[in-house]
């Protein structure tokens, strides 16, 4: 190595949030749901990633499709919808905080030994 820089991969890479256990259902549903996304930008082959997430200028399909990922990946993680960007962190941070946790020692105190 030369320098310090984070490397991505499909090796390697940083994951900071807890991704739940997928069944093949849910691996399904987010697939399609991501293949929705890239369906709606195939629509626009001449138009640049800027111009199509313009807030102003979005197709409403795109932006539809984008809706229905966002509902598949909220999904995996509660039934009930989050209310805000703001509660989804919270739960997120929530889940990695329980995932980095130490684990609890094997019973509550060792026994001591008699000699």
């Amino acid at each position: 190595r030369l320098k310090s820089d984070y490397r991505f991969s499909t090796s390697l890479v940083y994951n900071t949030f807890p991704v739940p256990q997928l069944s093949d259902a849910r691996l399904q549903t987010l697939s399609a749901a991501a293949d929705g996304v890239l369906d709606a930008r195939a629509c626009f082959p001449d138009e640049s990633l800027a111009n199509l997430y313009d807030p102003d200028l979005m197709p409403a399909d795109l932006r539809d499709a984008h809706r229905q990922l966002d509902r598949a990946v909220d999904r995996l993680y509660r039934r009930r919808r989050f209310s805000s960007d703001r509660e989804r962190a919270e739960h997120l941070l929530g889940m990695y905080e329980a995932m980095i946790a130490p684990l609890p020692a094997n019973g509550a105190q060792r026994r001591r030994r008699r000699r």
